[in-house]
């Protein structure tokens, strides 16, 4: 929770809370209603009923507006809800989980009236918590539904209730109990160096053995021991990555697929042939504002252009060499899918290296799959459902016989394709920050060792030397 702000009401609103009993507090904040009017008249019809004083605050809908205060109802500007909930009965709002909250905390039977989102859940809550009545929605907000609900609030059970919930919230600490839920679930054991256990890991080697394929975790120290000493190369590092998510998108079908892949790549050409015209103009203008001179600002200009037609040249490339093959392998390798078939995962394209071997996987199995499917389907199918299993068996290895070994054909330009983007993109983009990053951690960790223990080096090689040779 916030604490309270330093906050001198004015002489108005000090001498109203001082002349009587606390009164009911009603806000809405910034939502906007379509008839303050009626809200308003609303409001002060049933805090009349229940005999009681009100301070509304006008808000975003400026209810109250050309009304003067009275010694029962009093229009409030801005005030920090932190220091006036402290100084009334109960409290009237939308709903938000911040008004919410601190209503609640400060031990005022609280009652939603919601318009949207999760306004609705937080009246339930509430209710269910005895610390109010069940929410009201805008819409069907009257005179008699707020008396009956203020009613309730003003009632001793409501206040016995939400001091309950009061001190039950001054007795939670949300913020430790996240940061020990967020230390309990970090998966420490990938995340520790292998040869430096005090440290953490940066990247991950692979190296064969005697017993196979093993996989060590290295803290930037111990990568800079180890290759300062000869036993790795700089390059055998890869970053190490505890988690990755796939942000690719998923095509279910060719014709989707396709049709989404044309059009990204009509909006990526249709933008870069609107940046040719656009920049050079935009260069020219500032070049000229920065007082250099015309030759000067036009070359600037030209320069703008070139970078355009190279734009528009990439989408065109990018887009018949890349994205549409790829959408159409993609869709018929999922086709299958979409009648229950779990389609085969042939890996993930990093480089042109990986892009040759997906492709390779997805024509063999491709046409494998495509051919043994028209058989095996329908007696898998026949053997899980019957009659009714068969049926959809014969459907799904009679598409797959199409779709599947389609696929692998598709695949053999477009995997490699995106391989070669990949590895292309990766000279300038995310690899070459990851190696520009390996360069500079490696570096200041080699200064850094200068001033360290000879030791940790030696235990790093001994260790090294000993978990290789097994």
């Amino acid at each position: 929770m916030r604490d309270e702000p330093s906050f001198n009401p004015p002489s108005d609103l000090d001498a109203f809370l001082a002349s009587g009993p606390p009164p009911l507090y009603v806000g809405f904040g910034s939502i906007v209603v379509d008839d303050p009017a009626r809200l308003t008249d609303v409001i002060i019809a049933a805090a009349k009923a229940c005999n009681t004083r009100v301070i509304i605050s006008r808000g975003w809908s400026k209810l109250g507006e050309g009304k003067p205060n009275t010694d029962d109802v009093f229009y409030l500007g801005d005030c920090p809800h932190e220091w006036l909930f402290k100084r009334v009965s109960a409290v009237v709002h939308h709903g938000g989980a911040g008004t919410t909250a601190c209503g609640l905390i400060n031990a005022r039977p609280t009652i939603i009236v919601p318009f949207f989102g999760d306004q609705p859940f937080w009246g339930r809550v509430v209710a269910g918590a005895g610390a109010g009545p069940l929410p009201i929605p805008q819409k069907e907000l009257s005179v008699e539904r707020l008396t009956e609900a203020i009613q309730f609030c003003l009632s001793p059970a409501a206040n016995q209730a939400v001091k309950q919930v009061a001190n039950i919230m001054r007795r939670e600490r949300g913020v430790d109990t996240a940061v020990e839920s967020f230390h309990r679930n970090i998966p420490a054991a990938s995340l520790i160096c292998d040869m430096l256990p005090e440290q953490p890991a940066a990247w991950t080697y692979e190296a064969k053995s005697k017993s196979g394929r093993k996989h060590l975790k290295l803290s930037n120290q111990a990568a800079t021991y180890l290759i300062d000493a000869k036993k790795i190369k700089s390059s055998d590092l890869k970053p190490l990555r505890t988690k990755e998510y796939n942000t690719d998108v998923t095509r279910w079908d060719p014709i989707t697929g396709g049709a989404s892949s044309l059009l990204g790549t009509m909006t990526d050409f249709t933008v870069a042939l609107g940046g040719t015209f656009i920049d050079p103009w935009k260069e020219y203008k500032r070049s000229r504002a920065s007082g250099h001179e015309a030759g000067r600002a036009s070359g600037s200009a030209a320069l703008a252009a070139g970078k355009g037609f190279a734009s528009m040249t990439g989408a065109v490339a990018k887009g018949g060499l890349v994205d549409m093959p790829l959408a159409l392998t993609e869709g018929l390798h999922n086709v299958p899918r979409l009648l229950g078939d779990k389609p085969r995962d042939n890996g993930k394209v990093e480089d042109w290296k990986s892009g040759g071997v997906v492709a390779a996987k997805t024509f063999g199995t491709g046409f494998y799959d495509g051919i043994t499917g028209v058989f095996t389907d329908p007696y898998k199918g026949a053997k899980e459902g019957g009659a009714l299993g068969l049926m959809k068996g014969v459907a799904t290895g009679s598409l797959g016989l199409f779709t599947k070994p389609g696929a692998g054909m598709f695949g053999l330009v477009a995997y490699p394709a995106q391989g070669i983007h990949k590895s292309l993109k990766s000279r300038t983009g995310r690899g070459h920050t990851v190696w520009q990053a390996k360069s500079d951690l490696l570096d200041h960790d080699r200064r850094k060792q200068r001033e360290g223990s000879p030791r940790a080096g030696s235990k790093v090689l001994q260790v090294f030397d000993a978990y290789f040779a097994q």
